[in-house]
């Protein structure tokens, strides 16, 4: 009898033990919402933030696919607790800075100020790429044309009938800070006539069939790999810059400092090559996003 109380007693207490031991381990279970835009490049770098704190060990929950106003909304009601997001967005939509802040470390600081004293946000590193509007032409022109907006103006200027022009309909519409915005900035004599507004992502389509000289891209679209183009440089700095930071609330990262080392690689790693890769990756070879992200992050031994 004795004996067997003892085994109950023993038994009482390992199983006691145990649940001690899964009640504390469920304590300390990491949880985090990653939050990304409705665009191929928020897609891949919401799976590289999810695949990166999935291995060091928390568990997370993914709010992928909407708007930048709600993906935003999101994170500063505390549905989302961090997201890759540009700094130029912070710079016209956030904060709707007067001045254009053309040094992309400036823009980055006075961003990451007033998002942490305004709304307890912390930009967490900037990546080297910039996301922004662009002009690209074919590569067999680069002779002709040059590789600058500038030395662009100098060829349009010459015969400003000739050079013809694809850009979207938001651009075309922005009279300061679209394409006539542009061309005044630079003093160039295009002709409203030669402008060719149509859907974003058919710019591409209008200079490789040759129907124009000169389209309006983004910094790190698949399609200026699918299409082989040459983006010229904006040598005096009129397109805004659009950096990528990871944005978390800043009560999220008191709680686990460590995810700001933990996602460092992604703004340290990829440059603009890379993200016009991996963006093909998806738009231009038909990979999911999230394994785009692992094939990469394999790579460089960040997962296993």
């Amino acid at each position: 009898m004795k004996n067997r109380i003892f085994t109950y007693t023993v038994l009482l207490l390992v199983l006691c033990l145990a649940f001690s031991a899964l009640s504390a381990s469920g304590a300390e279970t990491k949880k985090i919402v990653v939050g990304a835009k409705d665009f191929t490049e928020q897609y891949v770098l919401g799976n590289l933030m999810t695949l990166l704190l999935q291995e060091n060990g928390f568990q997370v929950e993914e709010k992928f696919g909407t708007a930048a106003a709600i993906a935003r909304a999101g994170l500063t009601s505390g549905q989302i607790d961090l997201m890759p997001d540009y700094t130029g967005t912070a710079s016209a939509v956030y904060f709707k800075y007067p001045e254009k802040i053309n040094d992309p470390v400036e823009l980055y600081e006075k961003v990451k100020k007033d998002d942490l004293e305004q709304n307890n946000m912390v930009w967490m590193g900037r990546t080297t790429f910039n996301n922004t509007y662009d002009l690209a032409i074919k590569k067999d022109m680069i002779k002709t044309m040059g590789t600058s907006i500038s030395s662009l103006s100098e060829y349009v200027n010459k015969d400003p009938e000739k050079v013809l022009f694809a850009v979207n309909h938001n651009f075309y519409e922005r009279e300061k800070d679209g394409i006539f915005g542009m061309a005044e900035f630079y003093g160039m004599d295009i002709l409203r006539k030669n402008v060719k507004a149509m859907d974003t992502g058919l710019t591409y389509d209008a200079i490789d069939r040759d129907q124009v000289d000169v389209a309006m891209v983004f910094g790190t679209d698949a399609k200026l790999r699918k299409f082989d183009l040459f983006v010229l440089e904006d040598d005096k700095k009129f397109f805004p810059i659009y950096n990528v930071s990871i944005v978390v609330r800043k009560d999220v990262l008191d709680k686990y400092p460590e995810i700001e080392e933990i996602l460092l690689p992604i703004t340290q790693l990829i440059d603009t090559d890379t993200m016009i890769n991996l963006n093909y990756e998806v738009d231009g070879v038909g990979k999911p996003a999230r394994m785009v992200a692992e094939e990469f992050l394999k790579e460089k031994g960040l997962i296993k």
